[in-house]
């Protein structure tokens, strides 16, 4: 048995929740490792799915097949990312009235204990100063109060194509925060959330965690209620072993920040050439 991680790669609740649902009445899927692209079987009948663990910015188009994903013996939780920045930064994202509305629905189908709020990344620039995030933190946990129990959130990685799309917006400067910045940005985020009957959970970002501040554990082996073998996807990482099914640059959201989307052009090509009947979320098209 496993956990299905679907997906840190793309939005398959969003984008490809026909394909899922096709996959799991198939009982099985394939997914491409990104590295050197062997192609795996993976089961997804219920008797070897430990859990499904959900990370989406929009769970709307998979609202209506949970309670028959519940009834065919799944469990399964969401991480909802809802951060509410500028248009440069989320070029695509789901309004905000939009996100915090599907939040609340999909907290009162499954539960506040299953639905867990992400504001992820924490993204500083001119656009987005430390002022900025503490007013915009306190309007979302405000609105999500009761609906969640767990924020878990991180800094933003720089990674290359990270760097490039960032670089798009010039002459908005984008800084990497020096670790005291951090450390009370996010001791005040913890005030914010403590008063709103919210835990902050910290991911990646160990030197942050302690006190209010829980470390994170994304795909949680404890939640989960199993003995999951670590299995870090990068430094400071606190998740259990999970095989993902999703692929990268197929998120069609165009968030500047993103590590797994090298550009909205590449993912609009590629759910062009998504077929849902595929057992693979994406075939390259030479291949096809």
């Amino acid at each position: 048995m496993r956990v299905i991680s679907a997906s840190r790669r793309t939005d398959i609740a969003a984008f490809y929740t026909p394909w899922f649902v096709n996959r799991v009445r198939a009982g099985w899927c394939e997914w491409r490792n990104p590295f050197g692209g062997r192609v795996q079987r993976v089961s997804l009948r219920p008797e070897d799915v430990l859990a499904i663990v959900f990370w989406t910015r929009h769970a709307a188009p998979l609202l209506p097949h949970l309670e028959w994903l519940s009834g065919e013996g799944y469990r399964f939780y969401f991480l909802v990312t809802i951060n509410g920045y500028p248009r440069p930064i989320e070029t695509h994202a789901p309004p905000l009235e939009r996100a915090v509305d599907v939040f609340r629905r999909l907290s009162d189908a499954i539960s506040p204990r299953l639905t867990h709020w992400r504001y992820d990344p924490i993204v500083l620039s001119d656009l987005t100063p430390v002022e900025y995030h503490l007013r915009r933190f306190e309007e979302l946990s405000a609105r999500l109060e009761g609906f969640t129990r767990r924020c878990y959130f991180s800094f933003v990685d720089y990674y290359g194509k990270t760097r490039r799309n960032l670089a798009r917006l010039q002459p908005v400067q984008f800084r990497d925060p020096e670790p005291e910045v951090k450390t009370g940005l996010t001791s005040q985020l913890a005030d914010i959330a403590q008063a709103r009957n919210i835990t902050l959970y910290s991911c990646c970002e160990p030197g942050l965690a302690g006190g209010r501040i829980e470390p994170a554990h994304c795909v949680d082996a404890g939640l989960i209620g199993a003995a999951l073998k670590p299995a870090p996807t990068r430094p400071g990482c606190g998740c259990a072993a999970s095989t993902d099914i999703g692929a990268y640059d197929t998120c069609a959201f165009g968030c500047r920040y993103c590590y797994a989307t090298s550009s909205r052009e590449t993912a609009l090509g590629r759910m062009r050439a998504h077929d849902s009947s595929s057992p693979l979320l994406h075939e390259p098209r030479q291949n096809r």
